[in-house]
């Protein structure tokens, strides 16, 4: 191995030479054609005489500039347009030297200033030339048999990325470039290395039918995310496979590979741009500091975990119920993040004798409850009176500890589902936000609320449920054909939270800009293609609401008005008051001995949340139970 290697560097060695006696060879042609040129072909014999003569000064300066500036770094198979820079660089220092040594010396007679300007030319092209010329030559002996071979596949985007997709690509034995597609109508018709730019990008699904395409990557690093999110449904809609490169803020964020195809995801189709969250607030909020989390191995509870121990506070402390999520997130975070003192704590929030020995014990200075029961038609039917305890009292029971032990900041974890609910667990999480709202009447604790819609892939949400019914076979059950519902990123709350967090200054409801409501149905279709099926393999049945559903989310109430804040992402919404009195009738209602039935507690409900409005549940009728997408066998 080792002898292979040093005959390979050594044939690599006499390659490099015999090259840099090559453009030497070179810039004596050029010399000579530019005389020649110069004139008409019949040099007289005394300019033939000193043209020689500075030849010989012109050579070694030339030898010495192109060694200097790395002439001969390169590799010529990947000879390209910096390395034609570098030769126009060093061509130009060499040819300036040669003139201002030539003037000194003082030939007699003096060579030509014609010469000067045309043997540099003359020399640039032969050298860029011969090197252009290699790299032809060595492309199509070792390329060229592949043309025609492979899948043929249609680059979504004419820019800078997409040619240099089809120069790489150009190279695979897999893949056969068919053609380009780009909504600038400028480019459409026109070639980027042979290959033709079809149209705009929404005749994709035409072109993919008359090339019978199945396959596409979308090559617009550059754009929106709306752009590429756009380029991607119209791809996922048109049936065929679909990649991407990454964006370029993937890139800067350290989450992609630029230049690294991958398939497309959910995030790329309803995904949102990247938050810009103000570290330095975060920072001065929890570095160096005791954090508790409540609800840590959860979704939303684990991704604070992941987020704070950024900002490397002095201790975090990971409340949590299931003793296989502590554990899990424990592991990681030590893993992860080995200079933060992680402290597992299994427990329940309603156990205030336990969370007065761990408040004594660390002392906690900000407090994120993520905790709770969040399982809309779980907690609907049999297990209403859990979902009260849990979220309501719950909270109570954590927010009076941390009244006590002076904490500094409490920041409840709320939902787009406490806006006017329709349903237990949202009527509790309202009341859990009342809650809050008391206990910062007569508190310095600071009490923040912060309300998102759904996450993406969060454990219990109805993406993970999609995934499973396709890798079964189907069918996909969808409750509603109208159903709509709001998402975000995991990543991206618990960022929103952590900035909401940071700003408030106590008694705030924090709003997040949750964009556009996504169609259930749509996501249903687009995860099972995405999954390489088609929906009349799959199937997709409509099931009806269940209990506690809406159809549409709100993230307002009509009581409430909104404030901008300084992050675009962020508003806060003034709720209506809450009185003293109503937190000691609830508590008493909390704390009784016997348990209500679930329609006493929805009947109570009402009284404790005048917002609360039982759904009733509309069943699908004739005509939408009717419109089935069948799943038939493949």
């Amino acid at each position: 191995m080792i002898a292979l290697r040093m005959k390979s560097g050594f044939s690599a060695h006499w390659r490099q030479v015999a090259v840099f006696l090559g453009d030497l060879v070179a810039v004596l042609f050029a010399w000579a054609a530019a005389y020649l040129f110069r004139f008409n072909g019949q040099v007289p014999r005394e300019f033939l005489e000193t043209g020689g003569l500075a030849s010989l000064v012109a050579l070694p300066i030339h030898g010495v500039v192109f060694r200097a500036l790395g002439l001969y770094r390169g590799i010529w198979i990947f000879a390209s347009l910096p390395d034609l820079v570098r030769i126009v660089r060093a061509v130009g220092a060499a040819a300036l030297i040669t003139l201002v040594v030539c003037v000194f010396v003082g030939f007699q007679p003096t060579v030509p200033r014609t010469v000067f300007l045309l043997y540099p030319v003359f020399l640039m092209l032969w050298m860029g030339g011969t090197r252009s010329a290699y790299r032809i030559w060595k492309e199509h002996r070792r390329y060229g048999d592949l043309i025609a071979r492979g899948q043929p596949v249609v680059i979504i985007g004419a820019g800078r990325a997409g040619a240099n997709l089809v120069s790489e690509m150009a190279r695979s034995s897999e893949w056969r470039v068919a053609g380009l597609l780009d909504d600038d109508p400028n480019k459409v018709g026109r070639e980027i290395a042979g290959v033709k730019v079809f149209g705009a990008i929404e005749e994709l699904p035409a072109w993919a039918e008359r090339l019978k395409l199945k396959h596409a990557i979308i090559a617009m690093p550059a754009m929106t995310r709306e752009a590429r999110q756009r380029a991607a449904s119209i791809c996922l809609r048109a049936g065929v496979h679909t990649m991407t490169l990454p964006s370029i803020e993937d890139v800067m964020r350290g989450s992609a590979t630029e230049g690294r195809v991958r398939d497309i995801d959910l995030h790329d189709l309803i995904g949102r741009a990247p938050v810009q969250v103000d570290d330095s607030e975060v920072a001065k909020m929890a570095a160096g500091r005791s954090v508790m989390v409540t609800g840590a191995g959860g979704s939303i509870g684990s991704e604070l975990c992941r987020q704070l121990a950024r900002f490397v506070p002095a201790q975090m402390i990971l409340l949590e119920m299931s003793e296989f999520a502590l554990y899990k997130i424990h592991d990681e975070l030590c893993e992860r993040f080995p200079s933060v003192e992680i402290v597992p704590i299994a427990g329940d929030v309603r156990d205030g004798m336990w969370l007065e020995a761990i408040f004594r014990q660390y002392s906690p200075s900000i407090v994120f409850h993520a905790a709770a029961y969040k399982h809309v038609p779980l907690m609907e039917d049999r297990n209403a009176w859990q979902a009260i305890r849990n979220n309501v009292y719950g909270t109570y029971k954590l927010a009076a500890v941390c009244v006590a032990n002076r904490v500094d900041r409490f920041v409840l974890i709320s939902t787009d589902k406490a806006v006017n609910p329709t349903n237990v667990m949202g009527a509790s999480k309202r009341m859990a936000e009342m809650v809050c709202q008391v206990m910062q009447a007569n508190s310095p604790t600071k009490f923040e609320i912060v309300r998102f819609g759904n996450v993406l892939g969060s454990a219990g949400s109805v993406i993970p449920k999609f995934q499973e019914q396709i890798a079964r076979g189907g069918p996909v059950t969808v409750t509603h054909p109208e159903i709509t519902r709001y998402f975000m990123s995991i990543p991206e709350a618990a960022q929103l939270v952590l900035q909401s967090a940071a700003m408030g200054m106590g008694n705030n409801i924090f709003v997040m800009d949750m964009g556009e409501p996504v169609r259930i149905a749509d996501l249903a279709r687009d995860l099972v293609r995405l999954s390489g099926f088609n929906v009349d393999q799959i199937g997709i049945v409509y099931t009806g609401l269940r209990p506690g559903e809406k159809l549409y989310e709100e993230l307002l109430a009509a009581q409430e008005e909104t404030l901008p804040t300084h992050h675009p992402k962020l508003r806060v919404a003034r709720a209506r008051e809450v009185e003293t009195e109503w937190l000691d009738d609830v508590l008493s209602w909390l704390t009784q001995r016997t348990i209500p039935s679930d329609d006493q507690i929805r009947r109570d409900l009402r009284r404790w949340v005048p917002e609360y409005e039982p759904a009733v549940r509309p069943s699908l009728t004739l005509v939408q139970r009717a419109v089935r997408e069948p799943k038939t066998l493949a």
